[in-house]
Protein backbone atom coordinates (compact mmCIF):
# COMPACT_ATOMS: atom_id res chain seq x y z
CA UNK A 1 0.00 0.00 0.00
CA UNK A 2 1.88 3.28 -1.40
CA UNK A 3 1.41 6.50 1.18
CA UNK A 4 -1.11 7.97 -1.35
CA UNK A 5 -3.37 4.45 -0.77
CA UNK A 6 -3.10 5.01 2.48
CA UNK A 7 -5.96 6.43 4.00
CA UNK A 8 -9.23 5.37 2.07
CA UNK A 9 -11.96 7.90 1.40
CA UNK A 10 -14.59 5.29 1.95
CA UNK A 11 -15.97 4.52 4.89
CA UNK A 12 -14.80 5.19 8.88
CA UNK A 13 -11.26 6.02 9.98
CA UNK A 14 -11.30 4.86 13.69
CA UNK A 15 -8.66 6.78 15.56
CA UNK A 16 -7.20 4.56 19.02
CA UNK A 17 -6.54 6.52 22.15
CA UNK A 18 -7.61 10.66 22.71
CA UNK A 19 -3.97 11.76 23.52
CA UNK A 20 -1.91 14.22 21.69
CA UNK A 21 -1.41 11.89 18.56
CA UNK A 22 -4.33 10.51 18.62
CA UNK A 23 -5.93 14.38 18.92
CA UNK A 24 -3.97 15.76 16.06
CA UNK A 25 -4.58 12.47 13.65
CA UNK A 26 -8.23 13.05 14.47
CA UNK A 27 -8.34 16.65 13.11
CA UNK A 28 -6.03 16.28 10.61
CA UNK A 29 -8.42 13.80 9.38
CA UNK A 30 -11.69 15.44 9.35
CA UNK A 31 -9.61 19.02 8.44
CA UNK A 32 -9.26 16.78 5.19
CA UNK A 33 -13.02 15.77 5.13
CA UNK A 34 -12.74 12.31 6.37
CA UNK A 35 -15.15 10.42 8.39
CA UNK A 36 -13.75 9.86 12.02
CA UNK A 37 -14.60 7.50 14.91
CA UNK A 38 -11.93 8.16 17.77
CA UNK A 39 -12.78 6.26 21.47
CA UNK A 40 -10.05 6.18 24.46
CA UNK A 41 -10.62 3.64 27.09
CA UNK A 42 -9.70 5.86 29.39
CA UNK A 43 -11.90 8.72 31.07
CA UNK A 44 -10.58 11.66 32.64
CA UNK A 45 -11.34 15.51 32.60
CA UNK A 46 -8.42 15.63 29.70
CA UNK A 47 -9.87 13.00 26.85
CA UNK A 48 -13.42 14.80 27.68
CA UNK A 49 -12.47 17.69 26.85
CA UNK A 50 -10.94 16.14 23.59
CA UNK A 51 -13.46 14.50 22.83
CA UNK A 52 -15.79 17.14 23.08
CA UNK A 53 -13.55 19.33 20.41
CA UNK A 54 -13.53 16.33 17.97
CA UNK A 55 -17.40 16.04 18.03
CA UNK A 56 -17.51 20.39 17.49
CA UNK A 57 -15.58 19.47 14.50
CA UNK A 58 -18.09 16.60 12.85
CA UNK A 59 -16.22 13.09 14.53
CA UNK A 60 -17.67 10.74 16.71
CA UNK A 61 -16.18 9.59 19.32
CA UNK A 62 -16.25 7.51 23.09
CA UNK A 63 -15.03 7.74 25.91
CA UNK A 64 -14.95 5.26 28.68
CA UNK A 65 -14.98 2.68 25.90
CA UNK A 66 -14.51 1.14 21.82
CA UNK A 67 -17.06 0.31 19.88
CA UNK A 68 -15.85 -2.48 18.61
CA UNK A 69 -17.96 -3.43 16.01
CA UNK A 70 -17.23 -0.18 14.35
CA UNK A 71 -13.80 -0.61 14.39
CA UNK A 72 -14.03 -4.07 13.31
CA UNK A 73 -15.41 -2.73 10.19
CA UNK A 74 -13.51 0.70 9.97
CA UNK A 75 -11.71 1.13 6.90
CA UNK A 76 -8.45 2.11 8.33
CA UNK A 77 -7.56 2.13 12.38
CA UNK A 78 -4.84 4.28 13.82
CA UNK A 79 -3.25 4.19 16.19
CA UNK A 80 -1.13 6.31 19.46
CA UNK A 81 2.30 5.11 20.55
CA UNK A 82 0.85 4.43 23.87
CA UNK A 83 -1.43 1.77 22.72
CA UNK A 84 -0.17 -1.56 23.40
CA UNK A 85 -0.19 -3.84 19.96
CA UNK A 86 -1.89 -6.28 22.06
CA UNK A 87 -4.83 -3.70 23.28
CA UNK A 88 -8.13 -5.91 22.40
CA UNK A 89 -9.25 -3.10 19.55
CA UNK A 90 -6.12 -3.46 17.49
CA UNK A 91 -6.18 -7.09 17.75
CA UNK A 92 -9.68 -6.84 16.91
CA UNK A 93 -9.04 -4.81 13.90
CA UNK A 94 -6.36 -7.22 12.99
CA UNK A 95 -8.57 -9.97 12.79
CA UNK A 96 -11.02 -8.65 10.78
CA UNK A 97 -8.65 -7.82 8.52
CA UNK A 98 -8.46 -3.83 9.12
CA UNK A 99 -4.85 -2.19 8.13
CA UNK A 100 -3.63 -0.54 11.10
CA UNK A 101 -1.18 2.88 10.80
CA UNK A 102 0.51 4.95 13.09
CA UNK A 103 -0.21 8.59 13.50
CA UNK A 104 3.08 9.29 11.45
CA UNK A 105 2.14 7.60 9.15
CA UNK A 106 -1.11 8.98 8.53
CA UNK A 107 0.61 12.75 8.50
CA UNK A 108 3.18 11.44 6.00
CA UNK A 109 0.31 11.19 3.54
CA UNK A 110 -0.71 15.10 3.61
CA UNK A 111 3.16 16.53 3.52
CA UNK A 112 4.52 16.93 0.21
CA UNK A 113 6.73 19.61 0.68
CA UNK A 114 9.21 19.33 3.85
CA UNK A 115 12.08 16.81 3.51
CA UNK A 116 12.97 14.48 6.71
CA UNK A 117 15.65 13.94 8.75
CA UNK A 118 14.48 10.77 10.84
CA UNK A 119 16.16 9.65 14.28
CA UNK A 120 15.79 6.88 16.27
CA UNK A 121 17.77 5.11 18.93
CA UNK A 122 17.47 4.01 22.29
CA UNK A 123 18.99 7.18 23.98
CA UNK A 124 19.88 10.78 22.62
CA UNK A 125 16.83 10.59 19.99
CA UNK A 126 15.32 13.51 21.58
CA UNK A 127 17.72 15.60 22.33
CA UNK A 128 19.89 14.96 18.92
CA UNK A 129 16.52 15.71 17.46
CA UNK A 130 16.03 18.71 18.82
CA UNK A 131 19.90 20.00 17.98
CA UNK A 132 18.85 19.06 14.20
CA UNK A 133 15.94 21.70 14.25
CA UNK A 134 18.09 24.38 16.11
CA UNK A 135 21.12 23.61 13.87
CA UNK A 136 19.02 23.84 10.77
CA UNK A 137 17.46 27.33 12.23
CA UNK A 138 20.75 28.54 12.83
CA UNK A 139 21.71 28.54 9.47
CA UNK A 140 17.96 30.54 8.69
CA UNK A 141 16.07 27.29 6.83
CA UNK A 142 12.87 26.87 8.49
CA UNK A 143 12.69 23.97 10.46
CA UNK A 144 10.53 21.92 13.43
CA UNK A 145 10.80 19.09 15.39
CA UNK A 146 7.92 17.00 15.75
CA UNK A 147 7.27 13.19 16.59
CA UNK A 148 8.17 11.44 19.88
CA UNK A 149 9.75 14.65 20.61
CA UNK A 150 6.26 15.70 21.86
CA UNK A 151 4.96 17.51 18.77
CA UNK A 152 2.99 15.07 16.44
CA UNK A 153 3.60 15.11 13.05
CA UNK A 154 -0.14 15.33 12.46
CA UNK A 155 0.09 18.88 13.91
CA UNK A 156 2.88 19.90 11.09
CA UNK A 157 0.69 17.93 8.29
CA UNK A 158 -2.32 20.71 9.45
CA UNK A 159 -0.11 24.10 8.99
CA UNK A 160 -1.05 26.31 6.21
CA UNK A 161 2.43 26.71 5.78
CA UNK A 162 4.95 23.79 5.98
CA UNK A 163 8.36 24.11 7.17
CA UNK A 164 11.53 22.76 4.81
CA UNK A 165 12.88 20.66 7.01
CA UNK A 166 10.98 18.46 9.56
CA UNK A 167 13.47 16.73 12.44
CA UNK A 168 11.60 13.98 13.36
CA UNK A 169 12.13 11.82 16.07
CA UNK A 170 10.69 7.75 15.86
CA UNK A 171 10.37 5.70 18.84
CA UNK A 172 10.24 1.94 18.30
CA UNK A 173 6.35 1.92 18.73
CA UNK A 174 6.19 4.83 16.06
CA UNK A 175 8.18 2.54 13.73
CA UNK A 176 6.24 -0.52 14.32
CA UNK A 177 3.51 0.95 12.18
CA UNK A 178 5.26 3.31 9.89
CA UNK A 179 6.27 1.32 6.90
CA UNK A 180 6.53 3.93 4.41
CA UNK A 181 8.76 6.56 6.02
CA UNK A 182 11.47 7.31 3.81
CA UNK A 183 13.66 9.79 5.15
CA UNK A 184 16.16 12.39 3.38
CA UNK A 185 18.40 11.27 6.13
CA UNK A 186 18.55 8.72 9.03
CA UNK A 187 20.32 8.79 11.90
CA UNK A 188 20.36 5.74 14.66
CA UNK A 189 22.36 7.06 18.32
CA UNK A 190 22.54 3.78 19.84
CA UNK A 191 20.86 0.44 20.78
CA UNK A 192 20.60 -1.13 23.72
CA UNK A 193 17.92 -3.05 26.09
CA UNK A 194 14.93 -1.29 26.57
CA UNK A 195 11.26 -1.47 27.12
CA UNK A 196 11.12 -5.08 27.73
CA UNK A 197 8.09 -4.55 29.54
CA UNK A 198 6.04 -4.35 26.46
CA UNK A 199 8.80 -6.08 23.80
CA UNK A 200 8.73 -10.24 24.16
CA UNK A 201 12.50 -9.87 23.66
CA UNK A 202 15.16 -7.59 22.80
CA UNK A 203 15.52 -8.84 19.01
CA UNK A 204 11.46 -7.94 19.01
CA UNK A 205 12.02 -4.41 20.37
CA UNK A 206 15.81 -3.95 17.69
CA UNK A 207 13.60 -4.93 14.95
CA UNK A 208 11.09 -2.06 15.55
CA UNK A 209 14.23 0.03 15.58
CA UNK A 210 15.21 -1.64 12.37
CA UNK A 211 12.34 -0.14 10.25
CA UNK A 212 13.70 2.99 9.98
CA UNK A 213 15.54 1.21 6.98
CA UNK A 214 13.01 -0.34 5.29
CA UNK A 215 12.62 1.65 2.42
CA UNK A 216 16.56 1.70 2.10
CA UNK A 217 18.02 2.15 -2.03
CA UNK A 218 20.80 3.35 -3.09
CA UNK A 219 20.45 6.77 -2.47
CA UNK A 220 19.59 6.98 0.81
CA UNK A 221 21.86 8.70 3.45
CA UNK A 222 22.47 6.99 7.05
CA UNK A 223 23.99 8.62 10.19
CA UNK A 224 25.44 5.82 12.63
CA UNK A 225 27.24 6.04 16.04
CA UNK A 226 30.54 4.07 15.21
CA UNK A 227 30.76 3.54 19.33
CA UNK A 228 28.01 1.06 19.06
CA UNK A 229 28.17 -2.25 17.96
CA UNK A 230 24.58 -2.96 17.76
CA UNK A 231 23.85 0.17 16.03
CA UNK A 232 26.55 -0.41 13.30
CA UNK A 233 26.11 -4.05 13.05
CA UNK A 234 22.33 -3.46 11.90
CA UNK A 235 23.29 -0.91 9.51
CA UNK A 236 25.60 -3.20 8.17
CA UNK A 237 23.49 -4.34 4.87
CA UNK A 238 21.70 -1.67 4.53
CA UNK A 239 21.57 0.29 0.96
CA UNK A 240 22.51 4.01 0.26
CA UNK A 241 25.54 6.17 1.84
CA UNK A 242 26.58 5.17 5.71
CA UNK A 243 28.23 8.26 7.57
CA UNK A 244 29.83 7.45 11.34
CA UNK A 245 30.12 9.37 14.34
CA UNK A 246 32.35 8.67 16.95
CA UNK A 247 33.52 10.47 20.65
CA UNK A 248 36.84 7.76 20.82
CA UNK A 249 37.62 6.32 17.13
CA UNK A 250 37.70 8.08 13.97
CA UNK A 251 34.99 8.48 11.99
CA UNK A 252 33.22 11.20 9.45
CA UNK A 253 32.27 13.44 12.60
CA UNK A 254 34.81 12.34 15.94
CA UNK A 255 36.09 14.01 19.17
CA UNK A 256 39.83 15.19 18.59
CA UNK A 257 41.37 13.60 21.72
CA UNK A 258 44.38 15.60 20.89
CA UNK A 259 42.81 19.32 20.11
CA UNK A 260 39.58 18.85 22.27
CA UNK A 261 37.75 19.17 18.83
CA UNK A 262 34.77 18.45 17.08
CA UNK A 263 35.68 17.76 13.57
CA UNK A 264 33.09 17.06 10.99
CA UNK A 265 33.67 15.72 7.16
CA UNK A 266 37.33 16.26 7.96
CA UNK A 267 37.41 19.75 9.66
CA UNK A 268 36.86 21.29 13.00
CA UNK A 269 33.95 22.68 14.06
CA UNK A 270 34.16 23.42 17.85
CA UNK A 271 35.75 23.02 20.40
CA UNK A 272 34.58 21.12 23.31
CA UNK A 273 34.36 23.95 25.83
CA UNK A 274 32.25 25.58 23.79
CA UNK A 275 29.40 23.06 23.78
CA UNK A 276 27.11 23.84 27.15
CA UNK A 277 25.91 20.04 27.53
CA UNK A 278 27.13 18.14 29.90
CA UNK A 279 28.31 14.30 28.97
CA UNK A 280 30.49 12.92 26.29
CA UNK A 281 27.16 11.16 25.33
CA UNK A 282 25.98 14.66 24.49
CA UNK A 283 29.50 15.65 22.79
CA UNK A 284 28.48 12.03 19.94
CA UNK A 285 24.90 13.84 20.31
CA UNK A 286 26.05 17.07 19.31
CA UNK A 287 28.76 15.18 16.36
CA UNK A 288 25.48 12.93 15.07
CA UNK A 289 23.24 15.94 14.47
CA UNK A 290 26.09 18.49 12.93
CA UNK A 291 26.91 15.85 10.86
CA UNK A 292 23.24 14.48 9.68
CA UNK A 293 22.47 18.20 8.90
CA UNK A 294 25.84 18.44 6.32
CA UNK A 295 25.29 15.26 4.57
CA UNK A 296 21.44 16.04 3.97
CA UNK A 297 22.48 19.20 1.48
CA UNK A 298 26.15 20.09 0.00
CA UNK A 299 25.01 23.78 0.88
CA UNK A 300 25.56 23.02 4.63
CA UNK A 301 29.07 22.20 4.01
CA UNK A 302 30.60 25.67 3.07
CA UNK A 303 32.68 27.66 5.40
CA UNK A 304 29.56 29.84 6.14
CA UNK A 305 27.37 26.83 7.34
CA UNK A 306 29.95 25.90 9.19
CA UNK A 307 30.16 29.01 11.40
CA UNK A 308 26.38 29.12 11.56
CA UNK A 309 26.56 25.07 13.16
CA UNK A 310 29.17 26.20 15.50
CA UNK A 311 27.31 29.30 15.99
CA UNK A 312 23.84 27.06 16.51
CA UNK A 313 26.07 24.49 18.81
CA UNK A 314 27.00 27.17 21.38
CA UNK A 315 23.29 28.96 21.95
CA UNK A 316 22.25 24.85 22.66
CA UNK A 317 20.70 24.68 25.94
CA UNK A 318 19.66 21.00 27.72
CA UNK A 319 16.33 20.10 27.52
CA UNK A 320 14.31 19.63 30.13
CA UNK A 321 14.66 16.76 32.52
CA UNK A 322 17.34 15.58 30.02
CA UNK A 323 21.34 15.76 32.29
CA UNK A 324 19.44 19.22 32.96
CA UNK A 325 21.53 21.41 35.23
CA UNK A 326 18.31 22.96 37.86
CA UNK A 327 21.06 24.91 39.77
CA UNK A 328 23.63 24.90 42.73
CA UNK A 329 22.45 24.96 46.35
CA UNK A 330 24.65 25.16 48.98
CA UNK A 331 27.61 24.01 46.94
CA UNK A 332 25.54 21.04 46.33
CA UNK A 333 24.45 20.49 42.04
CA UNK A 334 21.18 19.03 41.58
CA UNK A 335 20.71 17.50 38.03
CA UNK A 336 17.37 16.55 36.36
CA UNK A 337 18.00 13.29 34.05
CA UNK A 338 14.19 12.35 34.86
CA UNK A 339 13.88 11.10 31.12
CA UNK A 340 16.54 8.29 32.15
CA UNK A 341 13.57 5.69 32.12
CA UNK A 342 16.36 2.66 31.10
CA UNK A 343 19.57 1.50 32.38
CA UNK A 344 21.35 2.28 29.71
CA UNK A 345 20.71 6.13 29.62
CA UNK A 346 21.40 6.25 33.26
CA UNK A 347 24.99 4.24 32.91
CA UNK A 348 25.56 7.22 30.47
CA UNK A 349 24.31 9.79 32.84
CA UNK A 350 26.46 8.55 35.72
CA UNK A 351 29.66 8.28 33.27
CA UNK A 352 29.15 12.08 32.84
CA UNK A 353 29.08 13.22 36.11
CA UNK A 354 32.15 15.43 37.19
CA UNK A 355 31.49 15.36 41.24
CA UNK A 356 31.05 12.67 43.37
CA UNK A 357 27.17 11.45 43.18
CA UNK A 358 24.42 10.91 45.35
CA UNK A 359 22.34 8.53 42.60
CA UNK A 360 18.42 8.56 42.86
CA UNK A 361 17.17 5.27 41.19
CA UNK A 362 13.42 3.81 41.19
CA UNK A 363 10.13 3.83 40.00
CA UNK A 364 8.58 1.68 37.61
CA UNK A 365 10.88 -1.80 37.09
CA UNK A 366 10.75 -2.14 33.19
CA UNK A 367 12.77 -5.46 33.30
CA UNK A 368 16.44 -4.75 33.29
CA UNK A 369 18.93 -5.53 36.05
CA UNK A 370 20.88 -3.12 37.76
CA UNK A 371 23.70 -4.76 37.59
CA UNK A 372 25.50 -3.50 34.84
CA UNK A 373 25.52 0.22 36.63
CA UNK A 374 27.98 -1.53 39.17
CA UNK A 375 31.24 -0.21 37.24
CA UNK A 376 29.64 3.18 36.53
CA UNK A 377 28.37 3.61 40.61
CA UNK A 378 32.01 2.19 41.60
CA UNK A 379 33.62 4.99 40.05
CA UNK A 380 31.16 7.95 40.41
CA UNK A 381 28.40 7.55 43.08
CA UNK A 382 28.95 7.58 46.58
CA UNK A 383 25.80 6.93 47.47
CA UNK A 384 22.42 5.23 45.94
CA UNK A 385 18.70 6.06 46.94
CA UNK A 386 16.23 3.65 45.55
CA UNK A 387 12.59 4.19 45.71
CA UNK A 388 9.69 3.14 44.31
CA UNK A 389 8.49 -0.11 43.16
CA UNK A 390 11.68 -1.12 42.07
CA UNK A 391 13.78 -0.16 45.06
CA UNK A 392 14.16 -3.69 46.50
CA UNK A 393 15.06 -4.70 43.12
CA UNK A 394 17.13 -1.40 42.74
CA UNK A 395 19.15 -2.53 46.86
CA UNK A 396 19.33 -6.22 46.46
CA UNK A 397 21.62 -5.53 42.84
CA UNK A 398 23.79 -2.75 43.92
CA UNK A 399 24.36 -3.02 47.58
CA UNK A 400 27.47 -5.59 47.11
CA UNK A 401 29.07 -2.35 45.22
CA UNK A 402 27.66 1.21 46.65
CA UNK A 403 25.53 2.48 49.99
CA UNK A 404 21.87 1.90 49.23
CA UNK A 405 19.79 3.53 51.20
CA UNK A 406 15.96 2.08 50.63
CA UNK A 407 13.05 3.89 50.68
CA UNK A 408 9.46 4.14 49.63
CA UNK A 409 7.05 6.01 47.70
CA UNK A 410 7.35 9.45 49.10
CA UNK A 411 9.40 11.80 47.14
CA UNK A 412 9.45 14.67 49.57
CA UNK A 413 11.54 11.77 52.28
CA UNK A 414 13.85 11.19 49.12
CA UNK A 415 14.73 14.53 48.26
CA UNK A 416 15.49 14.98 51.94
CA UNK A 417 18.10 11.64 51.76
CA UNK A 418 19.31 12.91 49.04
CA UNK A 419 20.07 16.68 50.57
CA UNK A 420 21.24 14.87 53.94
CA UNK A 421 23.58 13.04 52.35
CA UNK A 422 25.50 15.31 49.53
CA UNK A 423 28.29 17.81 50.88
CA UNK A 424 29.37 21.17 49.04
CA UNK A 425 31.51 20.36 45.57
CA UNK A 426 29.25 16.93 45.48
CA UNK A 427 26.26 16.58 43.24
CA UNK A 428 22.50 15.08 43.66
CA UNK A 429 21.53 13.52 40.30
CA UNK A 430 18.13 11.65 39.07
CA UNK A 431 18.38 9.75 36.61
CA UNK A 432 15.65 7.08 37.84
CA UNK A 433 16.25 4.23 35.19
CA UNK A 434 12.48 3.19 35.85
CA UNK A 435 9.39 4.42 33.94
CA UNK A 436 7.67 6.92 36.52
CA UNK A 437 3.89 5.63 36.64
CA UNK A 438 4.66 4.23 40.07
CA UNK A 439 4.15 7.64 41.69
CA UNK A 440 3.91 10.03 38.58
CA UNK A 441 1.88 10.94 35.92
CA UNK A 442 5.11 11.18 33.11
CA UNK A 443 8.55 11.45 33.73
CA UNK A 444 8.22 15.40 33.18
CA UNK A 445 6.33 15.22 36.27
CA UNK A 446 8.81 13.45 38.37
CA UNK A 447 11.09 16.01 37.12
CA UNK A 448 9.18 19.25 37.67
CA UNK A 449 9.03 17.63 41.23
CA UNK A 450 12.73 17.34 41.02
CA UNK A 451 13.32 20.70 40.22
CA UNK A 452 11.05 22.34 42.98
CA UNK A 453 12.16 20.30 46.00
CA UNK A 454 15.99 20.67 44.84
CA UNK A 455 15.36 24.71 44.99
CA UNK A 456 13.22 24.14 48.09
CA UNK A 457 14.57 26.16 51.49
CA UNK A 458 14.69 23.09 54.53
Amino acid sequence: MSPRELVPREGEIAVIGLARSGRAVAMLLRKHGYNVYASDVASSPETGRVAEELRALGATVDVGRHHMERIGRAALVVTSPGVLPSARPLEFARENGVPIASEVEVALNFLAGPRIIAITGTNGKTTTTALIAHILRGLDIEAVEAGNIGTPLSEIAAREQQPKWISLEMSSFQLHDTPSLKPAVGVLTNLSPDHLDRYSSVDEYYADKARIFANADAESVWVVNRDDKGATRMVRDVAGHTYSFSVSKKAEASLDARTGQLVVLGTPLLARPDLPLLGQHNVGNALAASLAVMVADRSYQTQKARKGIAQALKTFRSLPHRLELVGEFGGVQWINDSKATNVSSTAVAIDGMERPTVLLLGGRHKGETYTSLADAVRRKVKKVIAYGEAATIIATDLRPVVDVVRLGDDFDEVMQAARAAASAGEAVLLSPACSSYDMFSNYEERGERFRALAAKEV
